[in-house]
């Protein structure tokens, strides 16, 4: 195999490519360290997507807006609208307790992929991979603003204020 469908890219080393569907299950050559680099280049693509697509937004929002890409749930999402769970490689004790549909397993695999493709074929294919996966889903992301947790926003309304910041205690 040499590609997955609705990914973007041939491998010219369909070897990188098997590494990169072969969870740790399967044995000491597995994704895991493929999976440290694809982290990477998804953290720095979508970072550098944000900082020209949001060029009024501050250092705070960009990385609360990162953070809704580049987390594990989004990206066990988008490995799933890719069918990616058909094509992981995993041991019999995974298999048997259905873990191509883990959502730890999808996300840590399509973040391997990133990886092998910069292996294989440098930077610009993977950051290609990496913004035609989630380009669609930075399109529909809320504003900044939104995505603070209530603490924050009752924090900075205070401030804003005037007022003194609450004090918390922690009951259980």
């Amino acid at each position: 195999m040499r590609e997955i469908p609705g990914i973007p890219y041939t491998f010219q080393d369909p070897a990188i490519l098997r590494l990169a569907l072969s969870h740790r299950s399967t044995g000491s050559l597995n994704n895991e360290r493929l999976e440290f680099l694809g982290d990477s280049i998804l953290n720095f693509v979508v970072s550098a997507t944000l900082f020209d697509l949001k060029s009024d937004s501050s250092e705070g929002d960009l990385t609360r807006l990162r953070a809704r890409v580049v987390r594990g749930d989004t990206l066990a999402q988008l490995a799933a609208d890719l069918k990616l769970g058909d094509y992981i490689k995993l041991g019999e004790g995974e298999l048997k307790s259905g873990g191509f549909k883990r959502d730890s397993i999808l996300a840590n695999t399509l973040e391997a992929i990133f990886g092998a493709v910069y292996l294989d074929g440098g930077f610009e294919p993977a950051a290609k991979v990496v913004r035609h996966i989630c380009d669609p889903f930075i399109a529909m992301l809320p504003d900044a603003e939104e995505l603070k947790d209530p603490k924050t926003r009752l924090q900075e309304w205070l401030q804003g204020k005037g007022f003194a910041l609450p004090e918390y205690n922690v009951l259980s």
